[in-house]
């Protein structure tokens, strides 16, 4: 009589006794991915709402120059009809450009150069024109040109030569949080708030301006004239071209 061979059973996975410290491990990275999606949602639906804010605002900004530039139309209209002119308001901000070197210039207006940031040659930075500043750059009027930018000028500028200034580092801002890092606690968030700011002089104009590094422009297409260190109203380069500077910028950015 033959035995009856015998059974093996081999334990399936469910029986095989899983480590205490695998299993805590394995909760806990059950936890830390729940977490995690739980915060990426929450990032999104921000984004989101701040994408929103910011629409909102640009669309506000855009409103506010129109009727700006249609009180302008109606003034010049208004006073044309009563045989007048009209004189517009004095600009606020200028758009400073340095022109010279080193060499030969005076102490005093190689400061002011340093104070406005003007470092080097092409160098241009934004300035609010105050009784102060407005004394400064008389003194600095053979190394300089500057004048009143308008909107597409501020803008162009920012968006195609905008660096940032963060911890005495050139960073360029790339995106919107570039600026909201820095200038999220003054209610600037975007980019189009830093125009907006600027061009309007606003309260925080100090601040934004100084968190934006100096623009470095390329020479002007065609070159300068030939007398370059006259002033603009004697043929040259140098000093005051009002609404004229925004030509310049264009040749040079």
């Amino acid at each position: 009589m033959s035995a009856a061979p015998v059974k093996t059973t081999v334990p399936s996975i469910k029986d095989v006794l899983v480590p205490e410290t695998l299993l805590k491990k394995r909760k806990s990275d059950s936890k830390l991915r729940e977490e995690k999606q739980a915060t990426a949602l929450e990032q999104r639906k921000a984004r989101k709402q701040k994408r929103s804010v910011i629409f909102k605002r640009a669309e506000q900004y855009v409103k506010e120059y129109k009727a700006l530039e249609r009180e302008q139309v109606r003034l010049r209209r208004l006073a044309k009809s009563q045989g007048d002119f009209y004189v517009p308001d004095q600009p606020r901000v200028a758009f400073v450009i340095r022109l010279r070197g080193i060499s030969n210039i005076p102490p005093k207006p190689r400061k002011i150069m340093q104070l406005l940031r003007l470092l080097q040659i092409n160098n241009g930075v934004f300035l609010k024109l105050t009784n102060a500043t407005q004394q400064m750059l008389q003194l600095i009027t053979p190394y300089v040109a500057w004048g009143e930018p308008n909107l597409k000028t501020i803008r162009e500028l920012i968006y195609k030569r905008g660096y940032a200034k963060i911890n005495r580092q050139r960073i360029p801002i790339s995106d919107n949080s570039v600026v909201e890092s820095e200038l999220g606690k003054y209610g600037i968030i975007s980019v189009e708030d830093l125009v907006h700011e600027i061009y309007t002089a606003g309260p925080n104009f100090k601040v934004a301006n100084h968190f934006l590094w100096p623009f470095q422009l390329s020479s002007p297409t065609g070159g300068f004239k030939k007398r370059k260190f006259k002033h603009y109203v004697e043929g040259g380069d140098a000093g005051d071209r009002e609404s004229d500077i925004n030509r310049l910028v264009r040749r040079m950015n």
